[in-house]
């Protein structure tokens, strides 16, 4: 069983208003985002208390409203939220050492 949460336009909102959320954006043929998924789940697995998320920008219909409010330049983009507001925002992969310091900088205070 995954340990990161598919993302979509139906549970975006709930996702990002929790205590501390990361969603990485990435698209199914992206090879860095297909290598992001393996740092991603051991981040959630590190972190139980902070919401993991990978939103599939690739799909028709499923981020739409998503691509409204955020601009995508490159993929993976990770976005960094506490109580729904956006604190972060990095592009390419984050590495698992930084994303761990992001993480306990930004969301475990």
């Amino acid at each position: 069983m995954s340990t990161v949460i598919d993302v979509s336009d139906e549970n975006y909102k709930e996702f990002t208003d929790g205590d501390g959320a990361v969603v990485a954006y990435g698209l199914a043929a992206c090879e860095p985002c297909q290598a992001y998924d393996a740092i991603l789940e051991e981040t959630a697995a590190k972190f139980p208390a902070i919401k993991v998320g990978k939103a599939k920008m690739h799909i028709p219909g499923r981020c739409r409203e998503i691509k409204k409010t955020h601009l995508f330049e490159t993929y993976p983009t990770t976005h960094f939220f506490a109580h729904g507001k956006l604190l972060l925002t990095r592009e390419g992969i984050v590495e698992p050492a930084e994303l761990a310091e992001l993480i306990t900088t930004l969301l475990l205070k």
